[in-house]
Protein backbone atom coordinates (compact mmCIF):
# COMPACT_ATOMS: atom_id res chain seq x y z
CA UNK A 1 0.00 0.00 0.00
CA UNK A 2 2.46 2.23 1.27
CA UNK A 3 4.45 1.51 -2.79
CA UNK A 4 1.50 2.31 -4.48
CA UNK A 5 0.47 5.91 -2.75
CA UNK A 6 4.38 6.70 -3.38
CA UNK A 7 3.57 6.09 -7.00
CA UNK A 8 0.32 8.02 -7.13
CA UNK A 9 2.76 11.77 -7.63
CA UNK A 10 3.88 10.44 -10.55
CA UNK A 11 0.62 9.26 -11.85
CA UNK A 12 -0.82 12.61 -11.22
CA UNK A 13 1.56 14.08 -12.92
CA UNK A 14 2.11 12.42 -15.74
CA UNK A 15 -2.02 12.85 -16.12
CA UNK A 16 -1.26 16.82 -16.10
CA UNK A 17 1.23 16.41 -19.09
CA UNK A 18 -1.33 14.82 -21.23
CA UNK A 19 -2.91 17.68 -23.94
CA UNK A 20 -6.36 18.69 -23.63
CA UNK A 21 -7.68 19.15 -27.25
CA UNK A 22 -10.63 20.49 -29.18
CA UNK A 23 -11.15 20.27 -32.53
CA UNK A 24 -14.26 21.32 -34.62
CA UNK A 25 -16.49 18.80 -35.36
CA UNK A 26 -16.12 18.98 -38.78
CA UNK A 27 -12.90 17.71 -38.60
CA UNK A 28 -13.29 15.09 -35.97
CA UNK A 29 -16.65 13.98 -38.40
CA UNK A 30 -13.88 13.74 -41.33
CA UNK A 31 -11.65 11.39 -39.39
CA UNK A 32 -8.10 13.69 -39.12
CA UNK A 33 -8.16 13.93 -35.25
CA UNK A 34 -8.05 10.29 -35.20
CA UNK A 35 -5.49 10.12 -38.33
CA UNK A 36 -3.02 12.61 -36.29
CA UNK A 37 -3.36 11.99 -32.47
CA UNK A 38 -1.78 8.47 -32.46
CA UNK A 39 0.85 9.70 -35.12
CA UNK A 40 2.29 12.69 -32.80
CA UNK A 41 1.61 10.59 -29.68
CA UNK A 42 4.00 7.47 -31.00
CA UNK A 43 6.80 10.14 -31.92
CA UNK A 44 6.87 12.14 -28.91
CA UNK A 45 5.13 9.82 -26.03
CA UNK A 46 2.93 13.03 -25.19
CA UNK A 47 -0.71 11.80 -24.84
CA UNK A 48 -3.63 13.79 -26.45
CA UNK A 49 -7.20 13.87 -24.98
CA UNK A 50 -9.80 15.35 -26.68
CA UNK A 51 -12.47 17.36 -25.19
CA UNK A 52 -15.66 18.89 -25.85
CA UNK A 53 -15.85 22.25 -23.78
CA UNK A 54 -13.75 24.72 -25.77
CA UNK A 55 -12.81 26.26 -22.82
CA UNK A 56 -11.48 23.31 -20.90
CA UNK A 57 -8.82 23.22 -23.99
CA UNK A 58 -4.77 23.83 -23.91
CA UNK A 59 -5.05 23.72 -27.45
CA UNK A 60 -7.60 24.04 -30.02
CA UNK A 61 -8.17 23.60 -34.36
CA UNK A 62 -10.64 26.14 -35.32
CA UNK A 63 -12.11 29.05 -36.83
CA UNK A 64 -9.52 31.38 -34.33
CA UNK A 65 -5.28 31.58 -34.05
CA UNK A 66 -2.95 30.67 -37.04
CA UNK A 67 -4.18 29.79 -40.17
CA UNK A 68 -2.94 25.91 -40.27
CA UNK A 69 -4.28 24.04 -43.44
CA UNK A 70 -7.43 24.45 -45.15
CA UNK A 71 -10.26 21.84 -46.47
CA UNK A 72 -13.65 20.81 -46.40
CA UNK A 73 -14.51 24.28 -47.63
CA UNK A 74 -12.59 26.19 -44.60
CA UNK A 75 -9.28 27.41 -43.78
CA UNK A 76 -8.40 26.25 -40.31
CA UNK A 77 -6.75 27.44 -37.91
CA UNK A 78 -4.59 26.66 -34.71
CA UNK A 79 -4.82 28.42 -30.93
CA UNK A 80 -2.81 27.78 -28.21
CA UNK A 81 -4.69 28.48 -25.13
CA UNK A 82 -1.84 27.27 -22.40
CA UNK A 83 1.84 27.98 -21.99
CA UNK A 84 2.75 24.54 -21.03
CA UNK A 85 5.85 22.45 -22.49
CA UNK A 86 3.83 19.26 -23.77
CA UNK A 87 1.14 21.33 -25.33
CA UNK A 88 3.79 23.72 -27.49
CA UNK A 89 5.32 20.34 -28.29
CA UNK A 90 2.29 19.39 -30.15
CA UNK A 91 1.79 23.09 -31.37
CA UNK A 92 4.79 22.73 -32.91
CA UNK A 93 4.71 19.21 -34.23
CA UNK A 94 1.58 20.40 -35.93
CA UNK A 95 3.33 23.63 -37.53
CA UNK A 96 6.62 21.42 -38.26
CA UNK A 97 7.12 19.97 -42.14
CA UNK A 98 6.33 16.14 -40.58
CA UNK A 99 3.28 17.51 -38.98
CA UNK A 100 1.95 19.30 -42.48
CA UNK A 101 2.91 15.90 -44.22
CA UNK A 102 0.77 14.01 -42.11
CA UNK A 103 -2.00 16.69 -42.39
CA UNK A 104 -1.74 16.09 -45.94
CA UNK A 105 -1.21 12.65 -46.50
CA UNK A 106 -5.09 12.18 -44.50
CA UNK A 107 -6.69 10.55 -47.81
CA UNK A 108 -9.61 8.38 -46.07
CA UNK A 109 -10.83 7.66 -49.85
CA UNK A 110 -7.78 7.83 -51.96
CA UNK A 111 -7.48 11.44 -52.52
CA UNK A 112 -6.24 14.02 -49.88
CA UNK A 113 -8.54 16.26 -48.13
CA UNK A 114 -6.41 19.01 -46.90
CA UNK A 115 -3.39 21.50 -48.50
CA UNK A 116 -1.58 24.36 -47.39
CA UNK A 117 -3.33 27.07 -45.69
CA UNK A 118 -5.73 29.04 -48.83
CA UNK A 119 -5.28 32.87 -46.86
CA UNK A 120 -7.47 35.25 -49.07
CA UNK A 121 -5.44 38.53 -49.62
CA UNK A 122 -7.16 41.31 -47.41
CA UNK A 123 -7.83 44.15 -48.99
CA UNK A 124 -5.32 47.14 -47.60
CA UNK A 125 -7.75 50.18 -46.30
CA UNK A 126 -5.92 52.86 -44.59
CA UNK A 127 -7.46 53.46 -41.14
CA UNK A 128 -8.55 56.85 -40.14
CA UNK A 129 -8.24 57.56 -36.72
CA UNK A 130 -8.73 60.76 -34.96
CA UNK A 131 -8.45 59.50 -31.76
CA UNK A 132 -6.10 61.18 -28.70
CA UNK A 133 -2.94 59.46 -28.95
CA UNK A 134 -2.39 60.82 -25.35
CA UNK A 135 -5.37 59.98 -23.89
CA UNK A 136 -5.49 56.47 -25.35
CA UNK A 137 -1.88 56.10 -23.87
CA UNK A 138 -3.11 57.14 -20.19
CA UNK A 139 -6.60 54.83 -20.65
CA UNK A 140 -4.39 51.79 -21.96
CA UNK A 141 -2.17 52.02 -18.83
CA UNK A 142 -4.82 52.63 -16.14
CA UNK A 143 -7.47 50.31 -17.59
CA UNK A 144 -5.08 47.13 -19.60
CA UNK A 145 -1.57 47.75 -17.58
CA UNK A 146 -3.07 44.80 -14.82
CA UNK A 147 -2.76 42.34 -17.42
CA UNK A 148 -0.52 43.76 -20.82
CA UNK A 149 2.62 45.54 -20.62
CA UNK A 150 1.59 48.87 -22.60
CA UNK A 151 4.87 50.01 -23.62
CA UNK A 152 7.92 48.63 -25.27
CA UNK A 153 10.34 47.48 -22.76
CA UNK A 154 7.64 48.63 -19.68
CA UNK A 155 6.93 46.13 -16.75
CA UNK A 156 3.80 44.32 -15.19
CA UNK A 157 1.32 43.12 -16.72
CA UNK A 158 0.57 39.10 -16.52
CA UNK A 159 3.53 36.47 -18.22
CA UNK A 160 0.74 34.69 -19.65
CA UNK A 161 -0.82 37.71 -21.61
CA UNK A 162 0.90 39.29 -25.13
CA UNK A 163 2.05 42.64 -24.83
CA UNK A 164 0.10 45.17 -26.93
CA UNK A 165 3.54 45.74 -29.15
CA UNK A 166 3.06 42.09 -29.94
CA UNK A 167 -0.66 42.34 -30.57
CA UNK A 168 0.30 44.99 -32.45
CA UNK A 169 2.39 42.77 -34.68
CA UNK A 170 -1.31 40.85 -35.51
CA UNK A 171 -2.32 41.18 -39.03
CA UNK A 172 -6.12 41.66 -37.49
CA UNK A 173 -4.56 43.82 -34.62
CA UNK A 174 -6.95 46.66 -36.00
CA UNK A 175 -9.87 44.07 -35.72
CA UNK A 176 -9.03 42.11 -32.15
CA UNK A 177 -8.77 46.09 -30.44
CA UNK A 178 -11.28 47.50 -32.07
CA UNK A 179 -13.51 44.99 -30.63
CA UNK A 180 -11.77 43.69 -27.57
CA UNK A 181 -14.73 44.41 -25.37
CA UNK A 182 -16.70 41.63 -26.75
CA UNK A 183 -13.94 38.68 -26.60
CA UNK A 184 -12.72 36.54 -23.96
CA UNK A 185 -11.83 37.12 -21.31
CA UNK A 186 -12.61 40.82 -21.77
CA UNK A 187 -16.73 40.27 -21.95
CA UNK A 188 -17.00 39.31 -18.18
CA UNK A 189 -15.36 42.86 -16.98
CA UNK A 190 -15.53 45.32 -19.83
CA UNK A 191 -18.22 47.78 -20.04
CA UNK A 192 -18.35 50.45 -22.96
CA UNK A 193 -20.62 53.45 -22.36
CA UNK A 194 -23.73 53.89 -24.89
CA UNK A 195 -22.63 50.23 -26.48
CA UNK A 196 -22.65 46.78 -24.04
CA UNK A 197 -24.95 45.74 -21.94
CA UNK A 198 -24.99 46.30 -18.24
CA UNK A 199 -24.13 43.00 -16.17
CA UNK A 200 -26.55 41.02 -15.19
CA UNK A 201 -27.57 41.27 -11.48
CA UNK A 202 -26.81 37.68 -10.47
CA UNK A 203 -23.59 37.58 -13.08
CA UNK A 204 -21.80 41.05 -11.81
CA UNK A 205 -18.13 41.24 -13.16
CA UNK A 206 -15.65 38.81 -11.46
CA UNK A 207 -12.96 41.81 -10.78
CA UNK A 208 -12.62 45.57 -10.75
CA UNK A 209 -14.72 46.25 -13.81
CA UNK A 210 -13.04 48.20 -17.09
CA UNK A 211 -15.48 50.80 -17.92
CA UNK A 212 -14.60 53.12 -20.97
CA UNK A 213 -16.78 55.49 -23.42
CA UNK A 214 -16.80 55.59 -27.10
CA UNK A 215 -14.11 58.51 -27.05
CA UNK A 216 -11.70 56.15 -24.63
CA UNK A 217 -11.94 53.44 -27.16
CA UNK A 218 -10.72 55.63 -30.13
CA UNK A 219 -7.77 57.39 -28.03
CA UNK A 220 -7.19 53.64 -27.34
CA UNK A 221 -6.76 52.86 -30.63
CA UNK A 222 -5.26 56.28 -31.94
CA UNK A 223 -2.38 55.33 -29.03
CA UNK A 224 -2.25 51.26 -30.59
CA UNK A 225 -1.86 52.52 -34.22
CA UNK A 226 1.13 54.83 -32.92
CA UNK A 227 3.13 51.84 -31.67
CA UNK A 228 5.69 50.17 -33.87
CA UNK A 229 4.82 46.18 -33.82
CA UNK A 230 7.19 43.85 -32.09
CA UNK A 231 9.98 42.24 -34.48
CA UNK A 232 9.44 38.66 -33.49
CA UNK A 233 11.76 37.53 -35.80
CA UNK A 234 11.48 34.55 -38.50
CA UNK A 235 9.38 31.33 -37.39
CA UNK A 236 11.41 28.68 -35.86
CA UNK A 237 12.91 26.38 -38.39
CA UNK A 238 11.97 22.66 -37.20
CA UNK A 239 13.88 19.48 -38.22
Amino acid sequence: MVFILALLPGLAKADSDRVQFYAAPALIDSGLVQHIRPRFSLKTQVGVDMVADLDAADLVLGADGRALFSGLGETWHLDVRRDAAHVQKFADWLQSDIGARTLRSFAPQGEPIFTEPQVQEREVVELEISGDVALGARVSKIQCGRCHVIETGGMGGIGSTPSFAVMRSFDDWDVRFAGFYVMKPHAAFTQIEGVTDPFPIDRPSPIAPITLSLEDLEAMLAYVTSIAPADLGKPLAHQ
